[in-house]
C-alpha cells in the first residue's frame, strides 16, 4: 500500500514518517539546510506478514504543490497531517481539497505537536478536524493524536496503517504495465534507474517496455520494489526500475514506463470535471490551466461540453486540449490549477483518453461519456452497447480502459453482442437490438424507394447508406449489406442494390431492340460504338437508344464510362484487370501503356482511366493513375457468419460498389 502525507508546511509530516519508519524522507541538502520539505520524499516500512509499507512524504509549502500533485495521484492512502497547535490552516483545506478531487477514500488524520499544548486545544483542534472533513470522501476518517519526539501514539497509528494495508485488495493483475515517473538519475554501475508508483499490472526483470510518450524501447535490467530487490513489481507498489537502453537525459518526470500495448500519446482527453465547493471563482470555456495527471504537469484548456461555465460545487463533462502530449488511460484522476499554478481550479477522471477533435459536443458524444462514467469494464461496456447505433470499437475500449487481452475477451464472450471483424482485425460491438435495428432501416429505406420509384432497379450502395444508416463506418455497413446479401434478404445487381420481391425489367419492345444492341457492343468491348452510330445502324431514334442503354446500366449489365458510350460489365471488368496488373508491375498506370495493352486511341485510354478515377477505383497523380486497392474492385468480400447463440461473429470486409465486381 502506498500511503501519502498531506497537510500544512511545519505541522510535522516529515518528523511523523520519520516516526513510523525511522527513515528522514528529506533527502535533498535545500532541505535539510532550511528544514522544510521541498520535493517528493520516500521511506518504507516492513510490515509482519513480509509486506512493505511505502510512504510518500509531500511538500506542505503552497510554492511546492505541483510537487505535492506529482506523488499525490497515485496513492492508496492519505496520511493528512494536522498540528495541534496551528489547527487547520490554508494547505491542509487545499491539500484535503486535493485528495476528495482525487476520490481518495481511504486515510486517517495525524494529530501532530500534541506535546505542546493542553487536553483542551487537542479537542478543540479534533472538533475542527471533524468538521473540516464533513463532505469530503475523507469524512468520518479516523483521528490519532500523536507525539513524534516523545512517540506518543506513535504505535497506535502504526496498528492502524499496518491494518488498513491487510485489507486493502490487490491490483497486481488488473491491466498491462504502467509507472508514473517521478525520479531519473544514474547509479555509477548500474545505469538509468527510474522511480515511480505502478498504477497498474505486473512488471518483471527482462521485460521490454516503452517509455512514453517518447516511444524508446528499454528493457529492465532490475527491479526494487518497495524498496526491496525483487524479481517482479506490481500496482500499488513504489518500484524503482534499472532501465537498458535509454538515458537520464531522455527520461523526465510526468512519463510513463509502461508495456508497449498502453503505449498511445494522446493531447485530447474528454473527461469529468469536479469545481470544488469553495473555489474562488467558476470555471469557464477555454480557460487555460496546468492538467496535472499521473506524475506529469503540462499546460492545455478546458473545453466545456455542457455549457459555458461551470460553478462551484457544480459538475460537467469537457475536454482537455493539451499542448503537448502525454500517457494517460480512462479512469485515470487527475487535478487542474490555474495558469499561474497559484489555485486549484477542479479536479476529475478521463472518460476517453483518446477524444476526437471533431462533433465533440453532438449528443450521441455526451452519450457515450456518460455510458463510460461506470467504474466497471462490463457496466461501461454494456452501457456503451445500449447506447451506440454505430457500435463499439472493441479494440478502442480495451486500450483506452487497460484491458488485457484475457480480461477482454473473457468480458466480449460474457455479454451478448454481435462482434464485426473488418479488415485489419479491427472488431466492433453491437447489441444484438441495435444490429436488427441497422439491418431494419436499410430494408425500410429501400422499400420506400421502390415504392416512390418502382422503373429504377434499386439504390447505389453509398446513397444507401447516407439515406439508411449515416452514423456508421464504411467498413460496418459493407460487413451489414454482405450479411443481408447472404441471408438473400437483399440482392445485388451491378452496382444497385433491391429487396428480393422488387424487379425491373425491359418492356417487350426494349428487349428485343436489347438483343440487337449487345452484339455491337460485345463486337468491340474496348471501343464501342457511339450512342448516335448504334441509333443510325439499327434505325431508331437517337433518344430511344440512349434511353434504353441507362435503362440497361441501371439492371447493372453496361456502364456509362463517358457520355454517350456504353461499355458491358464484362469490357470494364476487363479493363480493370488490366489496370490492376499495370500498377502491380510498376507501381502506377500511365495512359500510353494502358492505350497499348487495350489496344485502343490514347484519348480513349484516357477517357477510361478519368472514370476509374472518378468511380474511386483508382487516383490521379501527376500523369499516371494508382489504384486505391484493385482487390476492391474484383475481390469477393470474406464471408459472413452470423452464430445462433447470442453472441455472434461476423467477418466481412469494404468492398467496392460503384464500378464492376
Amino acid at each position: 500500500m502506498i500511503i501519502g502525507t498531506a497537510g500544512h508546511i511545519d505541522h510535522g509530516k516529515t518528523a511523523l514518517i520519520k516516526s513510523l519508519t525511522r527513515v528522514d524522507a528529506d533527502r535533498l541538502k535545500e532541505e535539510k539546510a532550511r528544514g522544510i520539505t521541498i520535493d517528493l520524499g520516500y521511506a518504507y516500512a516492513p510490515l509482519p506478514n513480509g509486506e512493505v509499507l511505502g510512504f510518500i512524504d509531500v511538500p506542505g509549502h503552497e510554492r511546492f504543490v505541483h510537487n505535492m500533485l506529482a506523488g499525490a495521484t497515485g496513492i492508496d492512502f492519505v496520511l493528512l497531517v494536522v498540528a495541534a497547535d496551528d489547527g487547520v490552516m490554508p494547505q491542509t483545506r487545499e491539500h484535503l481539497e486535493i485528495a476528495d478531487l482525487l476520490g481518495i477514500t481511504h486515510g486517517a488524520v495525524a494529530l501532530t505537536k500534541i506535546d505542546r499544548v493542553d487536553a483542551v486545544r487537542v479537542a478543540e483542534v479534533q472538533a475542527e478536524i471533524k468538521q473540516l472533513l464533513e463532505g469530503s470522501t475523507l469524512a468520518d476518517s479516523p483521528v490519532f493524536p500523536v507525539s513524534s519526539p516523545s512517540g506518543a501514539g506513535i504505535d497506535v497509528l502504526r496498528a492502524h496503517l499496518e491494518a488498513a494495508a491487510t485489507t486493502r485488495q490487490s491490483q497486481a493483475d488488473a491491466g498491462d504495465f504502467r509507472l508514473a515517473v517521478d525520479r531519473c538519475f544514474t547509479l555509477t554501475g548500474s545505469g538509468t534507474v527510474v522511480t515511480g508508483t505502478v498504477f497498474a499490472g505486473r512488471v518483471q526483470v527482462g521485460d521490454k517496455l516503452i517509455v512514453s510518450p517518447s516511444g524508446k524501447e528499454v528493457r529492465v535490467r532490475s527491479i526494487h520494489a518497495q524498496n526491496r530487490a525483487a524479481e517482479s513489481g506490481q500496482a500499488g507498489q513504489r518500484c524503482a526500475l534499472n532501465l537498458a537502453g535509454v538515458e537520464k537525459n531522455d527520461i523526465v518526470r510526468g512519463d510513463w514506463a509502461l508495456t508497449p500495448a498502453v503505449h498511445a500519446p494522446t493531447q485530447r482527453l474528454d473527461v469529468r470535471i469536479k469545481i470544488p465547493v469553495a473555489a474562488r471563482r467558476a470555471l469557464r470555456h477555454w480557460t487555460p490551466v496546468h492538467v496535472h495527471v499521473g506524475a506529469a504537469d503540462v499546460l492545455g484548456r478546458v473545453s466545456l461540453l455542457e455549457g459555458t461555465t461551470v460553478e462551484p460545487g457544480a459538475q460537467a463533462l469537457a475536454q482537455l486540449v493539451l499542448y503537448q502530449p502525454i500517457g494517460s488511460l480512462r479512469g485515470d484522476r487527475f487535478i487542474l490549477r490555474d495558469q499561474s499554478a497559484q489555485f486549484t481550479l477542479a479536479g476529475g477522471v478521463v472518460l476517453d483518453p483518446f477524444a476526437p477533435a471533431r462533433k465533440v459536443r453532438a449528443p450521441a458524444r455526451l452519450v457515450l461519456l456518460r455510458a463510460l462514467e461506470h467504474r466497471s469494464a462490463r457496466a461501461a461496456l454494456e452501457a456503451l452497447l445500449d447506447s451506440s447505433v454505430a457500435g463499439v470499437d472493441l479494440d478502442w475500449f480495451a486500450r483506452s480502459g487497460n484491458l488485457r487481452r484475457e480480461a477482454a475477451e473473457s468480458l466480449y464472450a460474457e455479454l451478448p453482442m454481435i462482434v464485426v471483424s473488418i479488415t485489419g482485425g479491427h472488431r466492433h460491438g453491437f447489441a444484438p437490438a441495435c444490429w436488427t435495428a441497422l439491418q431494419q432501416a436499410v430494408l425500410d429505406v429501400l422499400a420506400e424507394t421502390h415504392l416512390r420509384e418502382p422503373e429504377l432497379l434499386g439504390l447505389e450502395a453509398r446513397r444507401l447508406r447516407r439515406l439508411a444508416t449515416p452514423d456508421l463506418a464504411w467498413a460496418l455497413y459493407t460487413a451489414l449489406i454482405e450479411q443481408l446479401l447472404g441471408e438473400q434478404r437483399l440482392l445485388r445487381h451491378g452496382p444497385w442494390l433491391h429487396l428480393v420481391s422488387h424487379r425491373v425489367t425491359l418492356t417487350p419492345a426494349e428487349e428485343t431492340l436489347w438483343h440487337a444492341v449487345a452484339p455491337l457492343l460485345r463486337a468491340t468491348p474496348f471501343q464501342p460504338p457511339w450512342v448516335r452510330d448504334m441509333a443510325t445502324l439499327l434505325k431508331v431514334p437517337e433518344t430511344q437508344m440512349r434511353n434504353l442503354l441507362k435503362r440497361v446500366t441501371l439492371l447493372g449489365d453496361t456502364y456509362e464510362v463517358l457520355r454517350d458510350r456504353f461499355f458491358t460489365r464484362e469490357a470494364v471488368t476487363q479493363l480493370a484487370q488490366i489496370a490492376k496488373e499495370l500498377d502491380a508491375a510498376s507501381g502506377s498506370v500511365q495512359a500510353a501503356e494502358f492505350r497499348d495493352r487495350v489496344g485502343c486511341g490514347r484519348k480513349l485510354a484516357i477517357q477510361i482511366l478519368e472514370y476509374f478515377d472518378r468511380t474511386g477505383y483508382s487516383r490521379r497523380v501527376g500523369d499516371t493513375h494508382r489504384m486505391r486497392d484493385p482487390a476492391l474492385l474484383t475481390d469477393k468480400p470474406k464471408s459472413i457468419h452470423v452464430g445462433t447463440t447470442e453472441s455472434a461473429q461476423i467477418s466481412g470486409r469494404a468492398s467496392y460498389p460503384g464500378g464492376a465486381t
